[in-house]
């Protein structure tokens, strides 16, 4: 199969406060990479990886969106047709746990109701 073929895509959502390592679990998921100096994410970047289950090529659509509060018009539209979210805080900050709350409503305000 090419790499643009697919059984299934599922877009998911990476959100969270910024510095909290969404684009670290970006770059591990998809690439096997790791990079302590990662740079702050302007907007919104995605990566996908493809794995097979079944027989079948499940295609992960990863977006990573800002965590900055400059961005959060930009990030707001790409909730839209993601099957699934990851809310991501460090858990060396308190107050990125304490704005998962925040994360939540924004969340459900913007994605889709069946959102996991």
């Amino acid at each position: 199969m090419a790499n643009d073929e697919y059984d299934y895509l599922f877009k998911v959502v990476l959100i969270g406060d910024s510095g909290v390592g969404k684009s670290n679990l970006l770059s591990r998921f998809t690439r096997n990479e790791f990079n302590l100096d990662s740079k702050s994410t302007i907007g919104v970047e995605f990566a996908t990886r493809s794995i097979q289950v079944d027989n079948k090529t499940i295609k992960a659509q990863i977006w990573d969106t800002a965590g900055q509060e400059r961005y959060r018009a930009i990030t707001s539209a790409y909730y839209r047709g993601a099957v699934g979210a990851l809310l991501v805080y460090d858990i060396s900050k308190h107050q990125t746990y304490e704005n998962v709350t925040r994360w939540l409503k924004e969340l459900r305000d913007h994605a889709d109701t069946n959102i996991v």
